[in-house]
């Protein structure tokens, strides 16, 4: 296989994805130990996950529609920079106002970054090659995680909690200037891209150069609206999921710190694997058919929470939970890919910006609810199992007409 350019790239997001998500779900598994310094309840544990997701969400749409006019490149570049200072101030808060703060900063920073992540595939990539590219994006986002609990975990027992923060930090200052180098804004900017390259794509690049239409126009496409939906209940489990899960396996299985740390981490790459082949999926099999990897994803994953949730033992439910990971995120890449083909790609950054701030809106309130269910229950982690049984059905709905809802575009098109 002949290298191209647009395999650098797509190495270069899968790092920057990868430190998102490993900065992010820090927090997840350092959060026992500052609950321990600052006196938190489960309540207050809840909102320093959530506070991040507030500035997230908000940030957007408005960041996917600065990647359709500014292009990819700048706010990329942008958005690592910022989540990389906020990284490092989250580990010098001095109490729980200012972490709060800190964290909805931090949020507000990197919620630029999906959309333009985004925008960058659906420049950099043909459409025959999208559902794999997104998801070994995706999979950065499952490595991170993974990572994040066995780096938490090391850190924490020999530095303190702080220390996890300082040292995510200078890394992203590194890929921030990568990023800028070499994730042009189209593939005619950069001196990478041979000709051989180009011509592969067969027709004339759609850029950001291109003037995307209006906002309000990306808002009167229903399948946008049903893809938002579907990822926001969906959402709702698997960030209730991730949030709570190294308290999950602390408290109601009894593990070890240092097993608490394995466990997680081998959940979270086995939802990298889910990533990787929902995409291979996608473009193999079910390039017309995208929603079927989503519906039959989510079915599975809804059967193994349950079974998660009356496991004999914590061995048996990490199993479980393995089997969750791996499917749900199977389902999240058909519904990523669906996003980048349901609009011209003048307006890719736009689109993922409303569908991601459904799903981070879901960010914000699951660690946060359910927080508050375990405070209700005395800790019942069985009860908040169940519950996500039930949202996980209720997302497949939403699943079910995304392709029905679509009349008129590129929707599921053998198109470049």
């Amino acid at each position: 296989m002949i290298w191209k350019h647009r395999y650098t790239v797509l190495g270069i997001l899968f790092l920057a994805y990868m430190l998102c998500y490993l900065d992010r779900m820090a927090m997840a598994s350092a959060i026992p130990f500052i609950a321990h310094e600052f006196h938190l309840s489960s309540t207050a544990m809840g909102a320093v996950m959530s506070a991040f997701f507030a500035g997230y969400a908000l940030m957007q749409i408005p960041g996917g529609v600065l990647a359709d006019r500014l292009g990819p490149r700048a706010v990329l570049t942008f958005s690592i920079a910022w989540w990389s200072v906020m990284t490092a101030l989250s580990g010098a808060a001095p109490g729980l106002a200012s972490l709060l703060a800190v964290r909805v900063l931090f949020g507000f920073g990197e919620g630029p970054f999906p959309s333009a992540a985004s925008k960058a595939l659906s420049v950099w990539f043909p459409r025959r090659e999208l559902g794999r590219a997104t998801g070994l994006q995706q999979a950065s986002s499952a490595v991170g995680a993974a990572a994040a609990p066995l780096a938490v975990a090391g850190l924490v027992l020999t530095w303190g909690w702080r220390a996890v923060f300082y040292a995510l930090s200078a890394p992203g200052i590194v890929i921030a200037l990568v990023v800028w180098r070499y994730v042009r804004n189209a593939r005619s900017d950069s001196r990478h891209v041979t000709g051989k390259e180009r011509a592969e794509f067969g027709s004339p690049e759609d850029q950001h150069s291109v003037n995307p239409t209006s906002l309000a126009a990306v808002l009167g496409v229903p399948a946008v609206w049903w893809c938002a939906g579907c990822l926001f209940l969906a959402n709702l489990v698997a960030w209730g999921l991730m949030s709570w899960l190294p308290t999950y396996l602390l408290q109601a299985r009894g593990f070890s710190v240092e097993k608490m740390g394995t466990f997680a981490a081998i959940t979270n790459l086995a939802g990298a694997l889910g990533y990787v082949w929902g995409g291979y999926l996608c473009d193999r099999f079910f390039a017309h058919r995208m929603q079927m990897p989503i519906i039959v994803g989510l079915l599975l994953s809804a059967a193994f929470t349950y079974l998660a949730a009356v496991a004999p033992t914590g061995e048996w439910a990490v199993a479980g939970l393995v089997a969750v990971f791996l499917f749900s995120n199977m389902a999240f890449t058909a519904l990523f890919t669906i996003v980048l083909v349901i609009v011209p790609k003048q307006d890719v950054g736009s689109a993922f910006g409303v569908v991601n701030t459904a799903g981070q809106l879901a960010g914000v309130l699951s660690p946060v609810l359910i927080g508050y269910v375990l405070s209700a229950t005395h800790g019942n982690f069985e009860l908040m199992l169940y519950g996500l049984v039930g949202l996980t059905f209720v997302a497949i709905y939403p699943a079910t007409q995304i392709k029905k809802s679509f009349k008129v575009g590129p929707l599921f098109q053998e198109s470049q």
